[in-house]
């Protein structure tokens, strides 16, 4: 039996962290992919082709990172992968796999993304037993789309958010629920993830310009949305209140608005509604004014789906489009 090969993209993070000359420094990343691979001894199940792209924490991560990581990723399915880990740090790994959810162009090798709470030094680190179980769903033939796979449970990109902020039960779904999880080396599913609308090609992306996310919130005057239009944004996403609800300063604003306006919930669940309230800043006001509704997609994803779209010369009515088929449920 042909014993699955999967790539490994190693980009810093907790898991790589190790204390520098002076303890009170604290830790930075250090461990290169061999090292990490290395903690899991040479019984593996299946074969690893690994490399260190990058040595940063994930506050850090941008975009030049993770399309290098991306083209990598494609070379080594070329050369016969059939899986991909991207290993990184937890504070940005949500919109990494969301990236990828968007961005990677085979449907039938999966992408893992993991990483850890407790950096080698601790007691009980995470990162090896992550890194494992990342493995293992990487090379089961089930897999498929861009996964989080932490603690044992499997995410899906499109749901997942880091929840707590140093638990190491920090990543949920909600209101979806993980897809699965790991026991005793093999992956139980509950459900499969649904079907991932086409890849959005990145050649020649510019990713240039800003595309701030900003949460509304009490007596917000709309001013600081002002400022960033005049700055020169290139789109804004606003954290909504509820169901997508702003000020009425702030709707004066994105009525304004000559670049496109994204509203998400700033609720961590629930979706953006299209016409219930009628008031000046309810979502039909908005959506009246030219704003797009994000649906069930979270802020810090909407303004990932927004920027891969703006850097690759999105009108509006594709951005529009774009936000409904990846927002929605019934797609």
């Amino acid at each position: 039996m042909t014993r699955p090969l999967i790539a490994v993209a190693a980009l810093g993070g907790t898991i790589s962290m190790t204390p520098g000359g002076r303890i009170e420094d604290g830790v930075v990343p250090r461990l290169t992919a061999a090292d990490l691979l290395g903690e899991l001894g040479a019984d593996l199940p299946m074969d690893v082709r690994a490399a260190t792209l990058a040595g940063i924490s994930s506050a850090s991560m941008d975009y030049a990172t993770l399309a290098r990581c991306l083209v990598w990723g494609a070379e080594q399915v070329a050369d016969g992968a059939t899986g991909l880990v991207v290993v990184q740090g937890t504070d940005t790994l949500e919109e990494t796999a969301y990236f990828f959810e968007l961005a990677w162009p085979h449907d039938d090798v999966p992408v893992v993304v993991t990483g850890a709470m407790r950096n080698p030094s601790l007691p009980s680190a995470d990162g090896p037993a992550n890194l494992l179980a990342s493995l293992t769903v990487a090379a089961d033939p089930r897999s498929r789309g861009s996964l989080v796979v932490f603690n044992d449970d499997v995410h899906a990109a499109r749901w997942v958010r880091k929840s707590h902020s140093s638990h190491l039960e920090a990543f949920s779904s909600a209101p979806a629920g993980p897809l699965g999880l790991v026991a005793e080396g093999s992956v139980h599913y509950f459900h499969p993830p649904l079907p991932r609308p086409p890849a959005l090609p990145l050649a020649d992306a510019d990713f240039s310009g800003l595309v701030p996310l900003l949460e509304a919130g009490i007596a917000d005057s709309g001013e600081l949305l002002s400022l960033v239009l005049a700055g020169g944004a290139r789109g804004v996403v606003v954290a909504a209140s509820g169901v997508g609800h702003v000020s009425t300063g702030t709707a004066d604003v994105i009525a304004a608005a000559k670049v496109p306006v994204v509203i998400a919930s700033r609720t961590g669940a629930g979706p953006t509604f299209r016409g219930t309230y009628g008031f000046h800043g309810s979502e039909s006001s908005l959506i009246r004014m030219g704003a797009t509704m994000a649906g069930w997609l979270c802020p810090r994803k909407s303004r990932v789906l927004l920027q891969l779209l703006l850097a690759t010369g999105a009108s509006r009515s594709r951005i529009e489009a774009e936000f409904r088929l990846r927002g929605d449920l019934d797609r």
